[in-house]
């Protein structure tokens, strides 16, 4: 999974692509949770691309998007928000599989 580098890189990326960026850190269990099955859910939505976002690089971004817990995801499509998974709570690889259907 590609990682995000810039704001300059999220706001063309949302604008243009549909894009799901998870919101993570390396600190967070439950992210590590589920790091082994997210290149199989990559495949599963390959019309999505994903991005990495280090909730501690990108704080700010986070608050704008009200990400207050990890891991987190946020759809966009035509450079509109298409979907949240947003909590605190681990995330199943069925959760996020039944959250990326819906969108």
């Amino acid at each position: 999974m590609e990682k995000l580098q810039s704001l300059e890189q999220y706001n063309e990326l949302k604008d243009n692509r549909n894009v799901v960026f998870m919101f993570s850190a390396d600190w967070c269990p439950d992210c590590r949770v589920i790091e082994p099955v997210l290149p199989e859910i990559m495949e599963k939505f390959n019309d999505y691309t994903f991005i990495y976002v280090d909730r501690d690089e990108y704080i700010d971004l986070c608050a704008d998007l009200s990400v207050f817990g990890i891991p987190s995801f946020v759809a966009f499509k035509n450079g509109q928000e298409a979907g949240r998974f947003v909590s605190k709570d681990r995330k199943t690889q069925e959760e996020i599989e039944q959250f990326l259907t819906s969108l």
